[in-house]
């Protein structure tokens, strides 16, 4: 009976081990993984990211701006003028041009649903408004709403 009773003990504290074990391993990980995220490291690299694509999605905005002016410029000077009837240089540049800002508005749209995306998440929360970090006066939009769909 005693030789029961010391196997049975020492499979009990094995097991107790083995079950420490893994839960000190969680716990680690657990550990690991949130200072990953929030290190004050990784914070400032996802801060500069959502500055650095906010500054990439209001570039995007204005070369929208930019293209389609002209394109709005070259069809007031042919207005009333078939497009089987423009100078072929003319048309080729405004074929350019509209080709151009179909990929510029393809590129911001990706863009900012990336953003927004990542904005949602809520290792990213310290961006939202009213979370600024120490210095930041102006908050990151929390989203780019308004897709370019022209």
């Amino acid at each position: 009976m005693k030789w029961h009773t010391i196997a049975i003990l020492v499979l009990i504290g094995l097991f107790a081990l083995f079950t420490i074990g893994e839960i000190s391993r969680y716990i680690r990980n657990l550990s690991d993984t949130a200072f990953e995220e929030f290190s004050p490291e990784a914070l400032l690299e996802k801060y500069e990211w959502f500055k650095d694509a906010s500054a990439q999605l209001d570039k995007k905005l204005a070369d929208i701006k930019v293209y389609s002016g002209r394109t709005e410029n070259m069809n007031e000077a042919y207005k009333g003028v078939p497009r089987n009837q423009w100078a072929r240089t003319d048309l080729d540049d405004y074929n350019i041009w509209t080709s151009e800002v179909s990929g510029i508005k393809a590129s911001y749209n990706s863009l900012a649903g990336e953003y927004n995306s990542q904005m949602a998440k809520f290792n990213y929360r310290f961006a939202n408004v009213g979370e600024l970090p120490k210095g930041a006066t102006e908050p990151l939009p929390r989203e780019y709403k308004p897709y370019v769909e022209k």
